[in-house]
């Protein structure tokens, strides 16, 4: 038998529906809320941001921060939950106005840094050792702000900074090209990838891949995850849609273009990604006009077609696509995709 998928979510994935136009439109959800909602949605874990673990972090000594990590997992394990990661959120504390890791003011560099040691010590006390670096605010609006060859060593040194905090530590670094900021230092997973490999330890370097991340940069997700597959570095993914090269929508996965979602899910079975123990998450959001009564379905529904495509890919005719492939007879291989995609 095959390998069976584990999916994961966050609490921002059922959120109240504030965007950059509008106030909140449903009440916000008690994190027990988010734990019970994963247990009714049947996924396996739960993603965390450091402060989702253990609020006000910041301001606890360093024992008190472990014993609420604890006290964390201690509820996960009563619920069948595990934790997937832990991700430091410097893009939204005054001290990260101007990115963290590359900000222009030694000090912010420091608290970054210093703040994800903390995100660490959470990870390692909820049991799990994978630090997601999302390096939001890592960039530029004034291109001509920060030195782009200075802020490589600085993202170096952050990296090199983690690992030093244990040794069983893992980063996976998530790139995005644009949004909170202009351009992004780390835009795509190839930018990922050579980051990693000039680490202190490249072997805990990895990658984790969203789709709507790789869109914006212009490049097809399944192609994205293929070459971190092939390096053994895809270490998460964050299923969803978009719908062009615009903000970052985090739509239902496959909602804006199935034949895309199939070719992701064909590039993670090809890669045998369930058998490495990574887990999928969905990083989509409930539409603005969603009740709060029903603000998980965008949840169910992209896990029900993951599902559905997991099982378009294995009865794929293979046979006819080598075939097609072999007299380099690419039409009659596009119709085969597409009726197959269409077949009930």
């Amino acid at each position: 038998m095959a390998t069976p998928y584990r999916f994961t979510l966050g609490p921002w994935n059922i959120h109240p529906g504030a965007d950059p136009f509008g106030p909140p439109v449903r009440p916000p959800v008690p994190f027990d809320d988010v734990l019970a909602a994963a247990v009714d949605l049947r996924f396996d874990g739960i993603q965390f941001h450091d402060d989702d673990a253990v609020p006000n972090l910041e301001n606890l000594a360093p024992e008190a921060l472990v014993r609420e990590a604890r006290e964390m997992r201690k509820r996960l394990d009563d619920l069948g939950l595990v934790p997937e990661f832990v991700a430091p959120r410097l893009w939204e504390h005054t001290h990260g106005i101007d990115g963290g890791y590359t900000s222009n003011c030694p000090a912010a560099r420091t608290w970054a840094i210093e703040r994800s040691k903390r995100a660490v010590d959470v990870a390692l006390a909820l049991g799990c050792s994978l630090i997601v670096m999302w390096p939001a605010r890592e960039g530029t609006a004034v291109r001509e702000s920060k030195n782009p060859i200075a802020a490589s060593g600085q993202m170096l040194e952050a990296i090199d900074a983690i690992l030093a905090a244990a040794p069983e530590v893992r980063i996976a670094i998530e790139p995005k090209p644009n949004e909170p900021v202009d351009h992004a230092f780390v835009p795509t997973i190839g930018h990922a990838l050579a980051l990693g490999a000039r680490a202190s330890d490249p072997a805990r370097v990895g990658v984790l891949i969203e789709t709507a991340h790789a869109i914006l940069a212009g490049l097809d997700p399944s192609d994205e995850m293929g070459f971190a597959l092939a390096a053994g570095k895809l270490w998460s993914v964050h299923l969803n849609d978009q719908n062009g090269l615009k903000f970052d929508q985090d739509k239902v996965f496959g909602a804006a273009n199935l034949r895309g979602a199939f070719d992701q899910v064909r590039v993670l079975e090809a890669g045998r990604y369930a058998d490495t123990g990574a887990f999928i998450g969905f990083d989509v959001k409930a539409q603005r006009t969603q009740r709060a009564g029903a603000a998980t379905a965008h949840l169910a529904t992209s896990r029900r077609i993951f599902e559905l495509l997991v099982a378009k890919v294995r009865s794929f005719p293979e046979r006819q696509a080598a075939e097609c492939i072999a007299t380099r007879d690419y039409e009659s291989l596009e119709r085969l995709v597409l009726e197959h995609l269409l077949a009930a």
